[in-house]
């Protein structure tokens, strides 16, 4: 399964936090903010998949999945994390079933102490 396929579970799932101005990287719903990181060699843009507000604090919610471009995800998560954390808010990381293992093993080796897993099922 790709990752737009596990969208609505998400996004039900970010409901149930009772986030509002939500927006989400998907079809029909307001697109969140991009990020844009430019190092010597190549320029990174990163899209939240979901991102809500409670209070003033900023959720950043992404659907965690098995990739081959590893580096980059760690970057973004990276990045989504210690953004949540100057706006006081969180960073969830959903992993569906079968990448939960994958999630736990990266957020272990590259020292995640902000991000929550959450098993999407």
């Amino acid at each position: 399964m790709s990752k737009q396929d596990y969208f609505q579970k998400a996004i039900s799932w970010a409901e149930s936090l009772r986030l509002s101005e939500m927006k989400v990287n998907f079809e029909g719903y307001e697109a969140p903010n991009s990020f844009n990181r430019t190092d010597a060699e190549e320029e990174m843009v990163f899209t939240p998949d979901i991102t809500g507000k409670r209070r003033t604090n900023k959720y950043y919610i992404e659907i965690a999945m098995k990739d081959d471009n590893n580096l980059e995800q760690i970057s973004k998560w990276k990045l989504l994390g210690t953004m949540a954390s100057m706006k006081g808010g969180k960073l969830y990381l959903l992993a569906p079933k079968g990448h939960k293992a994958f999630v736990d093993k990266m957020l272990a080796q590259h020292q995640f102490p902000s991000a929550e897993v959450v098993y999407l099922q």
